[in-house]
């Protein structure tokens, strides 16, 4: 986006607030575009907090601690959109956001790299029981041995989930000489000689490392659990980068301490803290050959810089050109600027009539409209019209009165 993309609302009265020390790229990036009143807090805030934060906010940044409920959102009156800088959603209330019209924003494949590199790094430590001779070696003990230490190559990995993250480890491993078999429950292409097994139980049976790639539902809470547990191969490895949420972390340590699973890396946790320094408990804490890392998968430079961009361009495409592209909430439209025109963005609840309404308020007044485009989904209609310079004024109060809108905007 330039920087001589005109809104109607001036740059420096949009208040912008990151939370959880977004990369400080995004923050260069709207100042670079004019918008100076940018404001980042280091950590993430309590919903009490929050609301007296969000006051006055037009644009809100946050990563994975913050929880938007209803509740702060019906006090963000002047929010327009929210972007998540991580690759999930599931910490903002959506059904409120888009009852609300705010936009909401993520970056689903950024940290993906990151990510995909740390469990193949991980199944190297595990196989090979680095976890435990780096533990002997700190406490002074030599255990030079071979014992229960092997290769990758020529093992199976099982990956359950074979979206971005699930499909770049399949192409790492299957370069290191891993056979790769995986399940998702929508139909996936395989990359490489990766196969599709026909469901998990055959995941589960047959491969030696497994790791972990779905979202947090109410069907994979608990998705490893301990009869999926009993299922695995003796000695196998569990990987979850996913959430935390998928594990039943009591049963995974019984299974480490009956040796059933040779090793285990986790990355998430059905309950972290809240910032760092603060207390950590879990049960796998002192188990043999047992990795576990702070939600550090998709913590690397590379990808929070990526994350910052993705999110900031979507961010910018939204509040200069009204591009939904990418938003979990308002309907997806993409679409190029008019010359000779202003243009309006109109937000409504989806029920019959109301673009006819638009269309009947305009043409009474004998508004022009240069172009118009109307997207919809289950709860929301979004509406974006270009309309004669002279008349746009006008047009923006008549459009205020339509039965069933939510918000509307002058972009430019």
């Amino acid at each position: 986006m330039s920087k001589e993309a005109i809104t109607s609302y001036p740059k420096e009265k949009i208040n912008i607030l990151f939370l959880e020390n977004i990369s400080e790229k995004a923050v260069q990036q709207f100042k670079q575009n004019g918008y100076t009143n940018v404001k980042k807090i280091s950590g993430a805030l309590s919903e009490e907090d929050l609301i007296k934060a969000v006051k006055d906010v037009h644009l809100l940044g946050i990563r994975s601690k913050t929880i938007i409920t209803e509740k702060v959102l019906e006090a963000a009156k002047k929010l327009q959109a929210i972007g998540c800088f991580c690759i999930g959603v599931n910490q903002v209330d959506l059904q409120a956001a888009t009852k609300a019209g705010i936009a909401v924003f993520n970056a689903p494949y950024s940290n993906t790299r990151s990510v995909a590199e740390l469990v193949i790094g991980a199944a190297v430590m595990l196989i090979r029981r680095i976890p435990d001779k780096n533990k002997a070696a700190h406490d002074g003990i030599w255990m030079k041995e071979a014992k229960g230490s092997f290769e990758l190559r020529g093992k199976t990995i099982g990956l359950i989930g074979y979206g971005n993250i699930g499909s770049q480890v399949s192409v790492l491993a299957e370069a290191l000489g891993m056979k790769v078999l995986f399940y998702d429950t929508e139909t996936k292409l395989p990359l490489g000689n990766a196969t599709a097994a026909k469901n998990m139980k055959e995941v589960l049976q047959q491969a030696d490392i497994i790791s972990l790639h779905v979202p947090e539902t109410d069907q994979t809470k608990n998705l490893i659990n301990k009869a999926a547990i009993k299922q695995m191969k003796q000695g196998a490895i569990l990987i979850n980068y996913a959430r935390g949420e998928v594990v039943d972390l009591k049963a995974l340590a019984i299974a480490l301490q009956e040796e059933h699973v040779s090793g285990a890396a986790i990355d998430v946790f059905p309950w972290e803290p809240e910032k760092n320094g603060d207390r950590f408990e879990n049960p796998l804490q002192g188990l043999k050959n047992v990795l576990l890392t702070p939600h550090i998968g998709g913590s690397t430079e590379e990808a929070q810089q990526n994350i910052g961009e993705d999110v900031s361009i979507k961010l910018f495409q939204y509040l200069e050109r009204g591009i939904t592209n990418g938003s979990h909430t308002v309907p997806s439209i993409a679409l190029p600027p008019i010359e000779g025109a202003h243009r309006i963005l109109h937000t409504h609840h989806n029920v019959p009539g109301v673009l006819s309404a638009i269309n009947t308020a305009l043409s009474k007044n004998n508004i022009n409209i240069v172009g118009q485009y109307l997207k919809t989904n289950d709860s929301i209609g979004y509406v974006v019209l270009d309309i004669d310079k002279k008349l746009s004024k006008q047009a923006l109060e008549l459009l205020r009165e339509v039965k069933h809108t939510i918000k509307v905007r002058m972009l430019y």
